[in-house]
């Protein structure tokens, strides 16, 4: 059921993402009166499609491959390598007979839809679902938790944090986050001191290798509904409300800790001591092979003090959260290519299920759907040819030059960035396939 409700909301999330995308291409393609032939939401691989319908010069459908989706423009060469249209004179409403500026606005539509989008996305979660984020007062009040890794470079239990590379936020998510794991300095205060600590820029190379806690703040987890039947909380009795104070005799000191001791004990049985009201119980439960208890948890930070959104900050956050995502998307690439980043940490469509969770949780689906949107956006930016970088690649040439790359070069580019992109889904997919074998069976 977990692997469903994954395989559900990566789903959905694509689909309103993709179709958005081509959305993009297909308005800025009508703007400049060029024929949009097929709009289609997944492949209609080999001709097979669920649902079609036409209106106007356009078919629009649902394919059967869940993958992706497309616009076909007329007088384009496209992923189809559709080359027979190409045969004919050049017709006023095709895509090869405007001029070069327009075929680069119908290119880069869907990009900027899925930067647009990734931006509303985070303004709807911060405003709509997470109303509130701890902030690092709250956190500096007891101290951070850290782990291994973290302990390794210098930080203790307890430390309050003060700045990340020279920035004092208000927020400690913001000292969590990919400026963090691309390294830099921040700076902790210990026992009325500050003190300086140097994070290597190779940290998200360790801490892939650890799957330990980096940095958390304390916390106390709740259940915040009543457990579905058929899991280990509803079969231990728990219900909402209940605060889960230890595991096998271990205190809870935050959700991170929570999950890493189920992580620990899956597949096994675990002691729960819990607070109902003022009652303190203890009962057995069992772990699935995932390390899921089964219930939808509320974390509360103690104290409980927490930074409100108002629409301004809201959309301000928002805007730092998506410029954010597409830097350190592009920083993320360099530093794979330095080594500091390893490869297998690029994740195919079975990776990014596993992001939403084995819950439904809409707070969550709407922040991990902006995250996607905007690795989409800087994804498909790239200068590979088949993606929409790799046409404004050639366009910007003609611009420059005066005259569009030969038909000859941009079919080979086209079958050659195909290649490419094939062989890393491959890669990926497979990657993913075994780290799942690895952590269930090895």
């Amino acid at each position: 059921m977990t692997g469903l409700i994954m395989a559900g909301q990566l789903i959905l999330a694509l689909a309103i993402l993709v179709t958005f995308h081509e959305l993009g291409h297909y308005l800025a393609a009508r703007a400049f009166g060029i024929k949009v032939e097929k709009f289609y939401l997944f492949f209609d691989a080999w001709g097979k499609k669920l649902f079609s319908f036409k209106k106007g010069d356009t078919e629009y459908g649902i394919g059967w491959l869940p993958i992706g989706g497309y616009v076909k423009i007329a007088g384009m060469i496209d992923e189809s390598v559709d080359t027979e249209q190409l045969k004919t004179e050049p017709q006023p409403w095709e895509f090869r007979s405007k001029p070069a500026w327009q075929r680069f606005i119908v290119m880069i539509g869907g990009i900027v839809m899925n930067l647009i989008l990734g931006f509303l996305f985070y303004v709807l979660v911060l405003k709509g679902y997470e109303k509130n984020f701890v902030t690092i007062d709250t956190v500096n009040q007891d101290g951070i938790l850290v782990g291994e890794l973290a302990h390794n470079l210098g930080f203790r239990d307890g430390d309050k944090l003060v700045s990340l590379n020279g920035n004092e936020y208000e927020r400690f998510v913001d000292f969590v986050t990919y400026e963090a794991v691309f390294g830099g300095e921040m700076v902790i205060e210990r026992e009325g001191e500050q003190k300086k600590i140097e994070i290597p820029g190779n940290l998200f190379k360790q801490l892939s290798r650890s799957k330990g806690l980096f940095i958390d703040s304390k916390s106390q987890v709740f259940l915040k509904e009543d457990p579905k039947e058929g899991g280990g909380a509803f079969d231990a009795g728990l219900q909402k409300g209940d605060r889960i104070t230890s595991i096998n005799d271990t205190v809870v000191q935050s959700f991170t800790h929570f999950t890493k001791m189920l992580k620990a004990n899956k597949g096994g049985e675990i002691s729960i001591d819990y607070l109902r009201g003022e009652a303190s119980s203890n009962v057995k439960a069992s772990i699935d092979t995932n390390g899921i208890l089964g219930f939808k948890p509320k974390i509360a930070r103690y104290p409980d003090s927490r930074m409100k959104y108002t629409l301004g900050s809201a959309i301000s956050y928002s805007w730092k959260e998506s410029w954010e995502a597409v830097y350190y998307n592009a920083l993320g690439l360099v530093k794979m290519a330095q080594g500091d980043v390893p490869v297998k940490e690029v994740k195919s469509v079975i990776g990014m299920a596993e992001f939403f969770g084995g819950t439904w949780d809409w707070g969550w689906f709407w922040r991990m759907t902006a995250m996607i949107s905007l690795a989409l956006a800087f994804m498909n930016a790239l200068p590979i040819p088949a993606l929409d970088g790799g046409h404004m690649m050639f366009l910007t040439y003609e611009m420059i030059v005066g005259k569009p790359a030969p038909e000859r070069v941009l079919l080979v580019a086209q079958y050659i960035g195909m290649g490419i992109l094939l062989t890393l889904m491959a890669l990926t997919m497979g990657n993913d396939i075994w780290q799942i074998i690895k952590s269930k069976f090895l």
